[in-house]
């Protein structure tokens, strides 16, 4: 009588906890439909700790516990990242992450890795471009390079990574950055940095005297985007090596890209010199008349045409 008293006792127990497991599991989705899924959360884990002391009788609510659990995890880490808390939100998409492959919750598990993989990336191109921002030219390749070793079709990063190096001085190692982001989709965006890239180039050997490398350097960066000053470094470098035809021709495409510039008449002057140098009168005379209304150079290019005229 005294066992049988005890076992009913037990019982009696068992089920009260039961009850009181699944109330609390209860309250959890009543939390979870109000939009609270802090307190959601917080139910959820104390039903489950209720419902595994209930034994056999509690494996069905401890199972929907399990269920429930990662996925509001991993919805608090999403408002967190929504909230701009990068750190909070990847240490609570971890923890979802790992709770959902110990509960065996499968969807849950690579959902959060997906997205805890974006958020690692975000982190580092938001850590990378503040170090561009700060010049911090080192810093922001050192984490580009790392952003871009964990996926190789980041074209955001490659895109950084080459102006980052250009910062650097490394000219060919940006190109190569920006061609990789070209490949992987950003053809636009990279072709206008590999043209800057080669007319900065073109800027440093023209202004060290190194004439025919200023011109390949400028005519290889309009190959991937014409560019005014490019134009005008040709035409500077080809008159220094006495190559005025080709320099008349630099200098006419430049005039034409960039009409209302402020060195526009000077250009123009300087094509007519050339042309008078070459014995082309009316060509001189052409371009001359071009800025007789030019208060700097318009008396000058006047006497040329009077004389170039008789």
């Amino acid at each position: 009588m005294i066992i049988a008293a005890v076992m009913m006792s037990a019982a009696m127990l068992s089920a009260q906890d039961l009850s009181q497991a699944v109330e609390t599991y209860n309250n959890g989705a009543s939390s979870l439909m109000a939009g609270d899924k802090t307190s959601a959360l917080n139910y959820f884990q104390q039903a489950l700790t209720l419902g595994q002391a209930c034994g056999a009788e509690g494996e069905e609510l401890v199972g929907n516990c399990k269920n429930a659990i990662p996925g509001v995890i991993l919805s608090i880490g999403k408002e967190l990242f929504n909230n701009k808390d990068i750190n909070g939100a990847i240490a609570k998409v971890q923890e979802a992450a790992k709770t959902a492959k110990e509960y065996g919750v499968a969807d849950v598990e690579k959902e959060a890795n997906e997205l805890l993989s974006q958020m690692k990336t975000l982190d580092s191109m938001n850590a990378g471009n503040t170090a561009l921002t700060a010049k911090n030219f080192t810093e922001a390749a050192k984490i580009f390079k790392e952003v871009l070793a964990a996926d190789t079709t980041n074209a955001n990063a490659a895109i950084r990574l080459g102006q980052a190096l250009t910062g650097l001085g490394d000219a060919d190692g940006a190109i190569d950055a920006y061609k990789h982001a070209a490949y992987n989709g950003q053809m636009d965006i990279a072709k206008g940095q590999i043209a800057n890239v080669y007319l900065k180039k073109a800027v440093s050997e023209l202004k060290a005297g190194k004439y025919a490398q200023a011109i390949t350097s400028a005519e290889t960066g309009n190959t991937y985007e014409d560019d005014a000053q490019s134009y005008l470094i040709i035409g500077q470098a080809n008159q220094k090596l006495g190559k005025n035809s080709n320099a008349i021709e630099a200098f006419e495409k430049y005039v034409s890209l960039k009409p209302t510039s402020k060195n526009a008449s000077a250009i123009t002057y300087t094509v007519a010199a050339l042309y008078q140098q070459a014995g082309n009168k009316a060509k001189a005379i052409e371009n001359y008349k071009k800025i007789l209304s030019d208060a700097k150079f318009g008396a000058t290019a006047k006497q040329m045409v009077d004389a170039l005229s008789k």
